[in-house]
Parts: structure tokens; C-alpha cells; sequence
């Protein structure tokens, strides 16, 4: 039994993606606990070129299945390759963003080999017992946990864990390949074609700052002046669930519990009242400026800087002072 801690990586576009860079590091502190090697499961025909740069993230062992069946999402496939490096490799635990797919595919190995699955935790502490800390009621307040299992099966909670800062000097981890064994009824329920977005810039997950809009933006049309102060700093435009659910933005642009969680270096609220579900999706970030009419407004609980008023006149004025310190060469923060 190698007792080893798996991290089970998901990819797209050839690097892996930032909810399981970040199970990665919880995985890789978990693993330096026990004393034990960190592993990584990467799955796909793209799979293996990105095991290659795990290496700088701890990893020394990547087991890869390059079947083109699994280059999609596939839950029920993707926890019978698990499972099959489980059964090789015999790990203390398995581990997994805490993302609507990460929790499925993890739940799909709990249910397949009967042991328990812990998600969002944010804490580990082995033991004769691991202890957990887990995220509940939408992150809300924080939960003390037992998991007991041969293997423990854990996701990782949204942007609550930091990536690890990359050793370059780090060796690439040794690639070891499989083929899992899957059956006709694990690739019924699968991804079978996507549709391109159309905006283009920086994407609401990966923005260094987001502009958020809520009902007091007033319309669709109000969202123009939030887009071009995003535009100047080079980030992104969202919304709350009102305004999608209003049509004056895409619902892939929400922001909240049901829909995106952004961790921005800096998340501009603009006319949100802040709704716990919005609360949930945005409170990774690491400043919040709310601007609002309303000085008692949720958001204000949450915000590290506010401006009371109307967002109509602040926006612009935002935007032409940040256009005017470029033009005379000065930094606009």
C-alpha cells in the first residue's frame, strides 16, 4: 500500500485549471503531513503534456489515460479511471476541486466503492481520525468533521485554498499510463459538443478585476459605462441574478451561489444591494469596492471600501480620472 495523496487534475487548453491547482496544493500539504508521495490523475488526450508541468507543483508520479472518450466531461468515466488507479496505487486519499464536477465525479466513486466523500473542506489534519474543516451554507460558517475510509475522498472548497508558488527547478514527474476499463453505461451521461462564447477579453474566472452590475445599473444599455471601466483595466463584467434573470446580461455572466465564484484582485460592486447567494460568489476577492445609494445595503458588510451615490455619476467619474492619469503618463492606481 503506497499510501500516496492524489490529486485528480482537471485541464483545459493544455494547462491545468485553477480549482485544481488549488486542490493540488491542499493535496501536496496533506501529503508533506503523512509523509507521503503526491500523486496526480490526468485524464484525457491532452493528459499527459500537462502531467509534464506538474512537476513544479510536487507532484512525482502522474498517471495518465490518453483515451479520447475522457477529453470531455464524462463523470461516471472519469470516477471509473480513479477508481482504477485506486485499486493500483492503493492511496490514503483522493482529492478534488470542489466544483459542480469535481463533487460529481468524486460522489460517483463514494457511491461505486461505498466510502464517504467530504466536499469543500478547507482543512485537513490526519490522524487516527482526520479532522476536516469544511465550507457550509454556501460558505457561510465553517463545519469540524471526522472522515474514516480505506481511501478518503475530499474536495477541495472554491478559491479558499492558495495555489502554490512554482519551483521551476522542480523534475518533471514520472508518467506512468492506463487504460481504464469502461463500460457503455459510464459514457451515457457525457458532454457531446460546446458552444464558443462570443464576448471576447478576459474571462469573469480569470479577471485580476471584475465590474459588477446590479439592478440599480437601471437597464442593459447602463451596462456600456461598466464595460468601458472594465475595458481600461483590463478586466471583466458580470452581473447578479436579478439582472440576468431581467435579461440585461448573459446568464454565464453571473456572479453568486448559483452561478460564477470570481476571486479578483479587486471586484467593483456597482448598484448591488448584495444578496447572500451574491455574497457567496464574490467574497473571494481580495477588495471589494461597493458603490451604492444606499449606505445600509449587505454589500456594505462585506466591502472594504464604498462609495455612497449614484453609480451613474461615479462610474464616469472613475473611468475619466483613470483615462486622464494615462494620458499624462502617471499610474492609474
Amino acid at each position: 500500500m503506497s499510501g500516496a495523496v492524489v490529486a485528480f487534475v482537471e485541464h483545459a487548453g493544455g494547462e491545468a485549471d485553477r480549482l485544481s491547482l488549488e486542490a493540488l496544493a491542499l493535496a501536496r500539504g496533506l501529503a508533506k503531513l503523512l509523509g507521503k508521495p503526491l500523486d496526480a490523475v490526468v485524464l484525457g488526450s491532452q493528459g499527459e503534456a500537462v502531467a509534464r508541468r506538474l512537476g513544479s507543483h510536487g507532484v512525482g508520479l502522474a498517471h495518465t489515460a490518453s483515451d479520447a472518450r475522457l477529453d470531455d466531461f464524462a463523470p461516471a468515466a472519469w470516477a471509473a479511471s480513479i477508481r482504477d488507479v485506486i485499486e493500483r496505487r492503493s492511496p490514503a486519499a483522493i482529492v478534488a476541486a470542489g466544483s459542480e464536477r469535481g463533487n460529481e465525479v468524486l460522489a460517483h466513486v463514494g457511491a461505486c466503492s461505498g466510502w464517504p466523500m467530504a466536499a469543500n473542506v478547507v482543512e485537513v489534519t490526519p490522524g487516527d481520525s482526520w479532522k476536516l474543516t469544511r465550507q457550509r451554507w454556501a460558505g457561510s460558517l465553517l463545519e469540524d468533521a471526522a472522515l474514516d475510509a480505506p481511501v478518503r475522498l475530499l474536495t477541495v472548497a472554491p478559491h479558499a485554498v492558495a495555489v502554490d508558488p512554482l519551483n521551476t527547478s522542480a523534475p518533471a514527474p514520472t508518467i506512468t499510463r492506463f487504460e481504464p476499463e469502461l463500460e457503455p453505461a459510464d459514457l451515457v451521461a457525457r458532454v457531446v459538443g460546446r458552444e464558443a462564447k462570443t464576448s471576447a477579453g478576459v474571462s469573469l474566472t480569470d479577471a485580476k478585476v471584475v465590474i459588477g452590475g446590479g439592478r440599480g445599473v437601471g437597464s442593459a444599455a447602463g451596462f456600456a459605462q461598466l464595460e468601458q471601466l472594465a475595458s481600461l483595466m483590463n478586466g471583466a463584467v458580470g452581473g447578479s441574478r436579478v439582472v440576468t434573470s431581467l435579461g440585461w446580461r448573459p446568464h454565464s455572466d453571473q456572479i453568486g451561489q448559483t452561478g460564477l465564484r470570481i476571486a479578483p484582485d479587486l471586484y467593483v460592486a456597482c448598484g448591488i444591494s448584495g444578496a447572500i447567494q451574491h455574497i457567496v460568489g464574490c467574497k473571494a476577492a481580495k477588495r471589494i469596492l461597493a458603490i451604492n445609494t444606499d449606505p445600509d445595503s449587505p454589500i456594505m458588510a462585506v466591502a472594504d471600501y464604498a462609495v455612497i451615490g449614484d453609480l451613474n455619476s461615479i462610474v464616469p467619474a472613475i473611468t475619466a480620472e483613470i483615462e486622464r492619469r494615462r494620458e499624462a503618463g502617471r499610474p492609474s492606481t
